[in-house]
């Protein structure tokens, strides 16, 4: 007699209920992690989320493996949203600011994280190279669109400005305006 519950056959896709629910709990959690860093308090997450604590552990048993998810879905919908941003905005250039806007909101959610990444724990291993592997083709697409069009310099590496926005994003002196210094910089791209 074959285990229903054995599991030998592929993983099976979360309903979409499910997943609905589980970008909830995520999106709440980035939104505590926005408010007060990654070591905001799991119930004031729960709150946010309408949800009761359990929850959250039964989904995320250690907060490394919140933090990852939250992470990780913040990275996916950064990426997803390029080829959107390029097919409804007015000009791919326009999508590429747009893009890095959404780029610079997903960088400000990390307060704490750079110390957590640092930190011993196995689970934030591969969110670098997730992030690489995600964020640069995207980023990619919208420059090469650009140059087609004819809007900026060509030979812009995507690696290198998502860098150069991150590096901008750091700054915390009192009166720095970093979404205004990225500002500056995306139009430094466009040609005149």
């Amino acid at each position: 007699m074959v285990d229903p519950e054995a599991g030998s056959g592929p993983p099976l896709r979360k309903r979409a209920d499910a997943r609905r629910n589980e970008a909830t709990l995520l999106e709440a959690a980035a939104a505590a992690f926005l408010a007060a860093g990654v070591d905001a308090p799991v119930r004031d997450i729960a709150a946010r989320a309408g949800v009761g604590v359990g929850t959250i552990y039964r989904h995320f048993p250690t907060r490394a493996d919140l933090i990852v998810a939250v992470y990780r879905h913040q990275v996916q919908a950064c990426a997803e949203a390029a080829p959107t941003l390029l097919a409804t905005s007015g000009t791919p250039h326009a999508a590429l600011a747009a893009w890095i806007d959404l780029f610079v909101d997903f960088l400000v959610t990390k307060h704490g994280l750079a110390e957590a990444l640092n930190s011993d724990t196995a689970a934030f291993e591969t969110l670098h190279g997730y992030f690489l592997d995600h964020l640069v083709p995207a980023c990619a697409r919208l420059l090469d669109a650009a140059v087609e069009a004819g809007e900026i310099h060509p030979g812009t590496n995507a690696q290198e400005l998502l860098f150069a926005v991150g590096n901008l994003c750091a700054g915390r002196a009192p009166h720095y305006d970093a979404r205004r210094m990225v500002g500056l910089l995306v139009a430094g791209l466009r040609l005149r």
